[in-house]
């Protein structure tokens, strides 16, 4: 019997072998898939902004129009992004720590690891929103949109930021992981959107979509202060989603489903890692072939020669 979508242990050991996978990759490999991510990102929270920025009429006497807009199409850079092998600090920040506590990397790999996304993303979203505003395509209700989200995502208190930091990532690694559940297209895309669209709506912070929207409100002429950005944005909304994303889900999963609580594996034969990334990448250190969840392959017979199959 084959099913469409795996059980949760399953899943969450898939989860870590994943984090274990991008602990092999190459630096410039993960820079490069971060960038990318960075501007899918642009993609989907630029089409947010134009089609709920044009709908500002319409929803004066409904402001939750605008905002459910907003959430039911950005989630097609998510789409993008999980189903192209992208790399975005948020899922970073759960990956890669489920993976070193499940033994399968060294702790070391999750700072570098954590610094490369962020920077990577950092690159991509700026350069996407520096893109859109040279072809005048920040510019009317767009740009209004945009003034108006950053004069709202810096009128909270430093806590309150973080709070809803942690908040989106955890939504963020929710969708991560049922998309990892499901063994098809159209159930990877239900288990993205969900998650996606409801920690949009609900108005909590994702530091990669910050780094696009926040740059469009600037060059768009706001008048909130780069101080004002990175003290009351970007340093809490990154250290919510990094609690959210390393405490909240890698280690309640783990207590759940892996090591830390004392669980057994789940009778699966072989790594789920692809074989192209089982050498050591930058960002790994030698361990174990068993940490890897590897079982010894019998070495196959070798080939009997013409002289030998003759005599047969």
């Amino acid at each position: 019997v084959v099913s469409l979508c795996k059980g949760p242990k399953e899943a969450y050991e898939a989860f870590a072998d994943k984090g274990a996978e991008l602990c092999r990759k190459p630096f410039w490999k993960v820079f490069h898939q971060a960038v990318y991510a960075g501007i899918y990102i642009g993609f989907g929270g630029m089409l947010s902004m134009v089609i709920a920025g044009g709908i500002a009429d319409a929803s004066k006497d409904n402001p939750t129009l605008q905002s459910f807009v907003f959430a039911a199409l950005f989630p097609v850079n998510l789409l993008i992004i999980i189903l192209t092998g992208g790399v975005l600090f948020t899922g970073v920040s759960a990956i890669v720590p489920a993976a070193v506590l499940e033994g399968k990397a060294h702790w070391s790999s999750i700072p570098k690891l954590l610094a490369v996304s962020w920077i990577g993303n950092l690159v991509g979203g700026v350069i996407f929103a520096l893109l859109v505003t040279y072809c005048d395509m920040n510019a009317g209700l767009t740009a209004e949109l945009a003034k108006k989200l950053v004069h709202k995502k810096c009128a909270k208190n430093f806590l309150q930021t973080l709070i809803k930091g942690i908040g989106c990532n955890w939504l963020v690694c929710m969708a991560v992981y049922l998309s990892g559940m499901a063994q098809d297209m159209a159930g990877k895309m239900v288990g993205i959107w969900f998650p996606i669209s409801c920690f949009v709506a609900i108005g909590f912070e994702h530091i990669p979509a910050n780094f696009f929207i926040l740059t469009m409100g600037l060059l768009a002429g706001s008048d909130v202060t780069i101080g004002d950005i990175i003290w009351k944005n970007v340093v809490p909304t990154t250290l919510g989603n990094l609690v959210a994303g390393s405490i909240f889900v890698a280690v309640g999963y783990s207590y759940a489903f892996g090591n830390l609580g004392g669980n057994n594996k789940s009778p699966i034969p072989v790594t789920r890692c692809s074989q192209e990334d089982m050498g050591l990448g930058d960002f790994a250190v030698p361990l174990a072939a068993n940490d890897y969840g590897l079982k010894a392959m019998p070495a196959s017979a070798p080939e009997p020669s013409a002289k030998e199959a003759a005599k047969d």
